[in-house]
């Protein structure tokens, strides 16, 4: 939480994730974040709790308004991933998504409904029926955008990878067969190749984003059901990592196309 000298407790991931992944431009982040924070707090009316475990890239803590609202305050920094989060956001209007409340996309700082109880699909007992109800969700969260959207193409990003990752590859010394990278890069190559009309998807998709909400179905981290609890969207990867003793499922794609 923030203190009167501004101190604030940023969890140990998200600063090793920062400087790894994000260098100099990482270390000025997490120097200014206690004061990003404190300055959102004011102009929001929030009391912040204790960041959440768990997440690597931004600061993600709860927090209640001065009306007793209960909400969740995200800061991330601003890069291709999160620049247009709050956009995505705003799109699915807390269909199949959590609601957005407010944002200051400059500051990559998000103001965010409180999913309750929050428990992660990852958690499901029934790794299948895991996998099959965030393979609907994210069908659902496949959204036409109109002309001008800011969003970054999968195609663009695809004929990226196809550059970089042999690339990479180079630059390393022979981790894994080289064959490996060749198929990846060919893969790339024919994603970037696609004419499809866009439609709006979630590039971090994965079972420990989708969270468990007592009202009808959402997700929560772009770039992004029934039962009991309807379950919201976290912008999240496709493929989360599952414990070692879970045996692999199978048919996903055929699970992604509704089949």
């Amino acid at each position: 939480m923030v203190t009167a000298a501004g101190h604030l407790d940023i969890p140990d991931e998200v600063v090793r994730m920062n400087l790894w992944a994000n260098g100099e431009a990482g270390r000025a982040w997490l120097a200014a974040l206690p004061g990003t924070v404190e300055e959102l707090c004011a102009r929001w009316d929030l009391t912040l709790g204790r960041a959440f475990e768990g997440g690597v890239v931004g600061f993600v803590a709860p927090a209640e308004r001065g009306d007793g609202t209960q909400v969740v305050l995200k800061v991330s920094l601003v890069d291709e991933e999160t620049r247009t989060e709050a956009d995505a956001l705003a799109l699915w209007e807390g269909d199949g998504a959590v609601r957005l409340l407010d944002a200051e996309p400059d500051l990559g700082a998000l103001l965010l409904e409180r999913l309750e109880p929050g428990t992660s699909l990852e958690e499901h007992l029934d790794r299948d029926e895991a996998i099959a109800i965030a393979s609907a969700l994210l069908r659902r969260l496949w959204r036409p955008v109109l002309p001008g959207h800011p969003f970054p193409l999968v195609r663009d990003l695809a004929l990226r990878w196809a550059r970089e990752i042999p690339e990479r590859f180079g630059q390393l010394d022979g981790p894994f067969e080289a064959s490996l990278v060749e198929d990846a890069a060919e893969l790339c190559a024919e994603l970037g190749a696609g004419m499809e009309e866009p439609v709006l998807a979630n590039r971090d998709y994965h079972l420990g984003n989708v969270l468990a909400a007592r009202r009808t179905v959402a997700a929560h981290r772009p770039e992004t059901a029934g039962g009991r609890a309807g379950l919201r969207y976290r912008p999240f990867p496709a493929e989360s990592a599952s414990p070692r003793d879970r045996p692999p499922s199978r048919h996903r794609p055929d699970r992604l196309a509704g089949r």
